[in-house]
């Protein structure tokens, strides 16, 4: 009988039980029993022989006899008890404790014990399981539906996650990470989570080692093979898909042209949801994850990194609850998650596009982000150790400017890399693009949805670097208020002549005599001038990134500014010029708690002008106003 066929049929008995309100006794002759009931802890003895049920291959669960050895109280933290079990059989004897196996459903004849889903150490040379008992994974399925809801996604069959409230940076290791178990533990005697191998589908290498790199500790650094289904088009079910207890499914954290997805066991179904795993991804509480079928290819039996061979396969629901005991699926509901469209732009002038959805999860979305933008940067022929990137676009999400039915609003993304700098330009530009998105996705005021983060790439087949050597006023150095000035600046590119930049500068009609600075500098310069970094600033809010990201300058520009001598203050991001002094003394208490700056000097943007590479460099240079001339 055919697998698909095998599982409606199942399936169908199944809900037609339910509906009658009757347990269902029937094994079935291929697969697990349908359940008759579930085994209460307080029944498990030692000696006890029981059915536990896994894929080796394919999609069809195989049965392994296990053999209880006793309950350890306490084993999987206060007041969670495990129970330890041996398997027998000739395949999990060869293979042993399998990442990928965690969910794996336990019967005691026609009644679910539980899920195969811890281990000992590494090295174990006996397949000694620790089984979830079912009573703790069903108060997973009985969470109330309430704990999904958020205002933001009353249209989504899935909410939201909860939005972030701490994290402000690429760091992967949140409060909120849990340690599963990694290859460093190899030496303990521990019980500890199966790992639950990820796919990582389309990746370059550096690009899976980085996210190995970013994940490690967290339970998600262990990297199987596998591929995607569908040559990575999202395909859904039939409505009415069901898996069965024993077979694998996947969550998907990033799905498209490329995929990163967790596969563990299914352990239990009903009519509206099931359960697998039997312990958590990272114990993140309410998530929105795509729930896939999967195909097991393959099983590697090794005594250091064991695990299954996987094929994701169509959507069947979403992941919703990733709790201490079990993670929950629904059928038929669908994920939110965030699309990012990147468009590669070729010196040759060819076009390239990858497309991508990315989870929606404040610990680990920006490194979602992150790899899978590096790895698309690395995925040309193009790129090569003198290529640098130009990274511009828009970040599409809701805020204080969204009116009902307008298009969100959104931010600005400029990001340069240059070749042969210490680190990869590839990664210096995915960690640019990545940054600026986090500003914003990562913001403790954030209250809306996240839509898109949409780039275009351009590729520069050589670096882009210049040094401002020197810069000097040709005109006189004495001038009037309201004169226009002349300014020639020095500029290197990396090894190319160097060449001087002349720009004219008009001098405000309201300057006072006296010296006036002026600075010639790069992007980087002014926008520190304009805005100095606060030590222990609060974070920025929404309307506070928006504005600093708009007001962010060029970076393949030199520019010359004003250093008057009048008040400035940068507030919320952005920066207040010509003061009066009323209103600076009311600033100095905002001063005093760290959230805002104040300076003596006001930079003023008189010109600028394109060097044709990112610039680095300042320097300052002093020209006297004389009384005559302007307004004086």
């Amino acid at each position: 009988m055919a697998i698909g066929v095998r599982r409606r049929l199942v399936a169908a008995v199944l809900v037609a039980g339910l509906a009658a309100g009757v347990g269902l006794c029937v094994a079935a002759q291929d697969g697990p029993p349908v359940s008759k009931g579930f085994v209460p802890l307080s029944e498990v003895k030692r000696g006890m022989m029981a059915t536990a049920w896994t894929v080796f291959t394919g999609t069809k669960p195989e049965p392994m006899q296990v053999e209880i050895l006793g309950v350890l109280h306490g084993g999987r933290g206060p007041g969670h008890d495990m129970i330890l079990a041996q398997l027998h059989g000739a395949k999990p004897e060869y293979t042993g404790v399998v990442a990928g196996m965690s969910g794996s459903p336990v019967y005691v004849g026609d009644r679910l014990l539980g899920s195969l889903s811890y281990r000992i150490g590494q090295f174990s040379k006996d397949p000694i399981a620790g089984i979830t008992p079912i009573e703790q994974m069903l108060e997973v399925r009985d969470l109330p539906a309430s704990s999904l809801s958020h205002p933001s996604d009353k249209n989504n069959d899935v909410a939201r996650v909860r939005h972030p409230s701490s994290v402000t940076d690429l760091d992967p290791r949140s409060p909120n990470a849990r340690d599963l178990g990694h290859p460093d533990d190899a030496g303990t005697s521990m019980m500890q989570a199966m790992e639950t191998p990820l796919v990582m589908s389309g990746f370059h290498p550096e690009a899976v080692r980085l996210w190995q790199e970013r994940m490690k500790g967290t339970g998600l650094d262990m990297v199987a093979a596998g591929g995607m289904g569908s040559s990575g088009t999202t395909e859904i079910a039939p409505e009415g898909t069901r898996v069965l207890p024993g077979e694998a499914v996947s969550a998907q954290l990033v799905r498209g042209d490329v995929e990163i997805a967790a596969t563990c066991t299914v352990t239990y179904v009903d009519e509206k949801n099931l359960l697998a795993c039997g312990h958590p991804l990272q114990q993140l509480g309410p998530v929105s994850l795509p729930m896939t079928e999967t195909e097991v290819v393959a099983t590697l039996a090794s005594p250091l990194n064991a695990f299954k061979i996987v094929n994701t396969g169509r959507e069947i629901g979403a992941f919703t609850e990733d709790r201490d005991a079990a993670i929950k699926g629904v059928f038929g509901a669908k994920a939110k998650m965030i699309p990012v469209e990147v468009a590669i732009h070729s010196g040759t002038g060819k076009m390239r596009m990858v497309r991508f959805e990315v989870l929606d999860q404040s610990s680990l979305t920006a490194q979602a982000v992150l790899v899978a933008l590096y790895n698309a940067l690395l995925d040309s022929n193009d790129n090569a150790a003198e290529t640098s990137y130009h990274v511009t676009g828009r970040i599409e999400m809701d805020g204080a400017e969204t009116v009902p039915g307008a298009a969100p609003f959104s931010a600005p993304v400029d990001s340069w890399a240059s070749g042969g700098d210490m680190q990869p330009a590839p990664l210096m530009a995915a960690l640019g693009a990545a940054e600026e998105f986090n500003r914003f996705y990562a913001n403790s005021g954030r209250q809306g949805a996240m839509h898109a983060l949409k780039l275009d790439v351009e590729v520069i087949p050589r670096r882009v670097s210049v040094d401002l050597e020197s810069a000097r006023v040709i005109s006189s150095n004495i001038a009037h208020a309201g004169d226009t000035i002349e300014v020639e600046a020095t500029v290197r590119p990396w090894q190319q002549p160097a060449r001087n930049v002349r720009i004219a500068v008009k001098l405000p009609a309201r300057l006072q005599p006296g010296s006036l600075r002026v600075l010639i500098s790069d992007a980087g310069t002014l926008d520190r001038t304009m805005d100095p970094p606060r030590l222990s600033a609060k974070p920025s809010s929404m309307e506070a990134a928006l504005a600093q990201a708009r007001s962010q300058h060029a970076a393949d520009r030199i520019y010359v500014s004003l250093l008057a001598p009048e008040t400035q203050a940068g507030v919320a991001g952005q920066t207040l010029t010509s003061l009066p002094l009323s209103m600076a003394n009311a600033l100095e208490t905002l001063r005093a708690g760290q959230e805002a700056s104040l300076s003596g000097e006001t930079a003023i943007v008189a010109a600028d002008a394109a060097v044709g590479g990112t610039l680095n460099g300042f320097q300052v240079l002093t020209v006297s106003i004389e009384p005559g001339g302007g307004v004086h």
